[in-house]
């Protein structure tokens, strides 16, 4: 384990523990985190997720504000950004969304090392799978910025692709960090749900 990885690790597992406990800070912590990350997935051949750092950096600065500058019917107690879901007809647009872009981005992925064989010397390891986790990840982050409790769903599929996917390519201290966004998944998946009932719950009072 080198010092890139172990403080890749832990601004990431923080920033993520902020975001299950709806912190705004997370956005922050996480800007820290992609850089290592981007820097590490670029020395191990994981070029999907090297590229998707770049969207997670844009994402947490446009995160940061979204939650910060909700319209005022979205706004929660704390004059931020509220807890809401999605409707089944958005899930199936965003599923052919992803099975679409994983399939062209993995045939990219696997062939990057001859389109660009002075920048990429090596072929990409698991160039379908880790780009169908990339596509997730960008819609789970998509809406986790609108702070849609489904986010957690797609995050909890991701982090287990991942945590497979690490362990096998050797960098072991990722692979035990994505078996615990795993686990802190699931306890944003059950605190964005207690948040939204309370939301729900408050605006039925309040009428």
């Amino acid at each position: 384990m080198s010092y890139l990885e172990f403080f890749a690790v832990i601004t990431g597992l923080i920033a993520v523990w902020l975001s299950a406990k709806e912190h705004i800070s997370n956005w922050g912590i996480g800007l820290i985190s992609v850089v290592l990350m981007g820097i590490l997935f670029y020395q191990i051949q994981l070029y999907p997720d090297l590229f998707l750092q770049v969207f997670f950096f844009i994402t947490n600065l446009l995160g940061w504000w979204n939650w910060r500058r909700p319209r005022k019917e979205e706004k929660n107690y704390k004059m931020e950004l509220k807890v809401s879901s999605i409707k089944i007809s958005e899930w199936m647009v965003l599923a052919v969304i992803v099975i679409l872009s994983s399939s062209i981005l993995g045939f990219f992925a696997s062939n990057l090392h001859n389109i660009l064989p002075k920048l990429f010397s090596l072929p990409s390891a698991f160039p379908y799978i880790d780009s169908c986790t990339t596509m997730l990840s960008i819609v789970a982050t998509y809406l986790l910025i609108q702070k849609k409790v489904e986010a957690w769903i797609l995050w909890i599929l991701v982090d287990i692709i991942c945590t497979y996917i690490y362990f096998v390519k050797g960098v072991k201290f990722l692979s035990i960090e994505y078996f615990i966004f795993t686990l802190i998944a699931f306890f944003g998946f059950y605190n964005w749900q207690k948040s939204m009932r309370e939301v729900k719950h408050e605006a039925s009072t309040s009428r």
